[in-house]
């Protein structure tokens, strides 16, 4: 592969460690060409290094823009690949199909603060680059953080990409001799029970070092053998100085300038501190990683997937001195402390955030801008999904992540379109594009440039809670097929559909507009059967949500006790919805559940698949138990929601997705059906223990729970667990076999 890189050239810092590793790392099985717009010391640094670089020293875009494509008739790059706000504001200008040449930016910081208290050039080279951001065919941001940041910001999601700072962690510096390096460089003379506490950035806002300097004098009071070095230069020195004096500090806090190289430096303190308002990704903090020092950091970027506080550092809200404050005591007073996470720390990233891993991640974005570049331009490829989507129900939310799955399985390059009542929030979710669910127009002109228009899961086709919705449903059927869409009804239930004309319309518009009907239980498929649904083909698979997996079980640990659960403890859950009826039962749920724990030590936990609705009714059963029981009342992510529910011996459910959720990852479980799609799933997976809600009793769910409880199921549950992920996959085959159909027929 053929790579341009180009950069500003004036570059410190995170930016310039990134570029400089990056292509020498690249270079390796590529061949790659660097453009500097300025002489200095990192294009000569660059050059020394091997690499090969051009300088184009000028202020005018326009003459580096023509320059640069004379470099690229002569170099023929496939990819370029752009660095800094000169750089994207020269990509700009060389975008074009006459070119045919993509170009990516990588984003590494958040460009509204990258001139952060200087008004000047915010409004001139801050501007550009805003605007020279929004004509780049792709965007790499370092770290999530920063791509949900150009999500939010309309940025399109399918054309964005995520890579972390990676480091060569091989080469800890050896035998420092600490006292001598600070008397050296600083003059300053370090007691051999001194705690030094370093941070490496630059003087500026964005760095907010004043923070850090609060933070400190208020853990010196506690931990007097505490010190501060502050390794950097700006325009906030003196301000900082003067707030070290005024906080009486400043013999305690050392300004050492610009440090370069940093290593020594690291090697040489016990903490390693950020206090940023933005970052994405700071090498600051994996150098002081490679040099095994304790982690304090601002929740800034992509620090919380690195650090996972109180494990292996802490992380603290930005500008909260206070909370700095505490964690740094912490530190100060335990040094054994200081060393089990900074080891832990050190594992990780070397396991997660290698230099290895940096690259193979570029080379991999790389492959695959290329493809999406240049891809056949058609008009039609996309696919639309239509459910009940954004409305805050797991259940739902699941349905459309579990499809979105296969189809990034089946093609990662399709684009995708979700109608959602919340498009903004989906589009950071699943990292498709999305429109208003009853944007009409909006939706129609997706049709016109798709391929595939799957109507998603659930039970869309039911009268019960609106004839309005299953109206607008089989309207976009009807117009999908119109427009030249393929039509399919995905992992679905049906019904109950009990007006008599909504029967009959349904009928009429599914006979001729649906290609093929995937159902997640045999119920829906008689009651397509009594309602003279013949036209497409019909087959049984299962819900989509079947193959989502858990969070991993280091993560649900940490969940569990961030919630107050304890992890070894015997849980029997529960995912309750309000429904007429409940009230009348609760005291015979109450008592079931007491008889769980007195009976087996299971504790009831009450798990909400939609938030915060299914809060009232847990709240109402939990507010009557005598036993201990837990309480979730915050909202979960999907894998955590599965994973919680993954960890109880049984559910009991009236909630379908709680019921589906724990079979798929081999649960048993006890529905309490208000629905026939409760009855239709149990009665899917063979399960026998179901109560209509108006039926329970007490005495009718001691036995289920004996019987849960003893193990007798779990060889059983186990089968149907398999069974049910094997069905699901029938749902991606279908989607596949009318995509490939359609293309095939053109």
């Amino acid at each position: 592969m053929r790579i341009l890189q180009m950069m500003g050239g004036g570059d410190v810092g995170g930016a310039k460690t990134h570029i400089m590793t990056l292509i020498q790392a690249l270079r390796e099985r590529n061949e790659v060409m660097l453009i500097s717009f300025r002489d200095g010391p990192f294009p000569r640094e660059a050059a020394k290094n091997g690499i090969n670089v051009r300088v184009i020293p000028s202020f005018n875009p326009l003459y580096c823009r023509d320059e640069v494509r004379k470099i690229i008739a002569d170099f023929k790059p496939d990819v370029i690949h752009c660095h800094g706000g000169k750089a994207n504001l020269v990509g700009a200008m060389l975008r074009g199909k006459k070119m045919n040449i993509p170009v990516l930016t990588t984003v590494h910081s958040d460009y509204r603060y990258d001139y952060l208290g200087n008004p000047l050039k915010q409004w001139t080279n801050g501007l550009a680059n805003t605007i020279a951001l929004r004509f780049l065919d792709f965007h790499q941001a370092v770290a999530d953080r920063m791509a949900r940041t150009l999500i939010s910001r309309g940025f399109n999601p399918e054309k964005i990409f995520t890579i972390y700072n990676g480091m060569d962690f091989g080469n800890p510096m050896q035998g420092v001799d600490r006292a001598a390096y600070c008397k050296e460089h600083w003059d300053v003379d370090i007691a051999p029970d001194d705690v030094l506490c370093g941070i490496a950035a630059r003087l500026t806002a964005v760095k907010d070092i004043a923070t850090c300097v609060r933070g400190f004098a208020g853990a010196v009071k506690e931990v007097p053998q505490l010190r501060l070095f502050i390794a950097g230069d700006g325009e906030d020195e003196k301000m900082l100085r003067d707030l070290a004096k005024d906080l009486g500090v400043a013999d305690r806090v050392t300004f050492c300038g610009w440090v370069s190289p940093v290593n020594e430096f690291f090697a040489s303190m016990d903490i390693n501190l950020l206090t940023s308002v933005s970052e994405t990704f700071p090498y600051s903090i994996l150098e002081g990683v490679l040099e095994h020092c304790a982690t304090i950091c601002s929740d800034v970027g992509g620090m919380s997937e690195l650090i996972d506080s109180g494990e292996n550092g802490y992380i603290f809200q930005p500008r909260d001195h206070e909370t700095l404050t505490q964690q740094l005591i912490k530190f100060g007073k335990d040094p054994a402390r200081r060393k089990l996470f900074a080891d832990r720390l050190y594992e990780k990233a070397t396991r997660e955030y290698s230099l290895d891993t940096m690259c193979r991640t570029q080379e991999a974005n790389y492959e695959k801008l290329l493809r999406l570049y240049h891809k056949p331009k058609t008009r039609r490829d996309g696919i639309v999904i239509c459910g009940a989507y954004g409305k805050g129900n797991a259940g739902d939310d699941a349905i459309l992540r579990g499809i979105v799955q296969e189809m990034r399985a089946y093609d990662p390059d399709r684009p995708i379109t979700v109608m959602s009542r919340r498009p903004d929030e989906t589009r950071l979710l699943y990292r498709t594009n999305a429109v208003y669910t009853f944007n009409i127009f909006a939706v129609l002109w997706r049709f016109c440039h798709s391929v595939l228009y799957i109507n998603g899961g659930g039970s869309l086709m039911q009268d019960v809670t609106s004839t309005r919705s299953l109206k607008y449903y089989l309207f976009t059927l009807d117009a999908a097929k119109k427009l030249g869409c393929k039509v399919m009804m995905y992992g679905c239930g049906i019904g109950p559909i009990r007006r008599p004309g909504n029967r009959r319309h349904t009928t009429r518009t599914i006979n001729r507009s649906v290609d093929l009907i995937t159902l997640r239980d045999d119920l829906s498929h008689g009651e397509l059967t009594r309602m003279g649904i013949v036209e497409p083909e019909i087959k049984l698979a299962a819900d989509p949500t079947i193959i989502l997996h858990p969070a991993s079980e280091a993560q649900m640990d940490q969940v569990m006790e961030d919630l107050g659960i304890p992890v070894d403890g015997k849980y029997l859950g529960f995912g309750l919805r309000s429904w007429n009826g409940l009230e009348a039962v609760a005291d015979e749920i109450v008592k079931a559940a007491e008889y769980a724990y007195e009976t087996y030590g299971l504790i009831p936990v009450f798990v909400p698949i939609e938030f915060p609705s299914d809060l009232t009714p847990a709240r109402m059963i939990a507010d009557r138990l005598h036993c201990p029981h837990y309480m979730i009342e915050r909202r979960l992510p999907i894998e955590e929601t599965i994973g919680m529910l993954a960890r109880m011996k049984t559910v009991i459910g009236i909630r379908l997705h709680s019921l589906m959720f724990s079979a798929g990852r081999g649960v048993p479980v006890i529905g309490m059906s208000y629905d026939i799609k409760v009855d239709g799933f149990l009665k899917y997976i063979g399960s026998r223990t179901c109560i209509q809600i108006e039926e329970v009793t007490a005495d009718k769910l001691r036995p289920l729970i004996d019987e849960c409880v003893s193990g007798k199921l779990d060889e059983e549950v186990r089968a149907t667990a398999a069974l049910l992920r094997e069905r699901e996959h029938e749902n991606s085959r279908g989607a596949a076999a009318l995509i490939q159909a359609a293309e095939a027929g053109r």
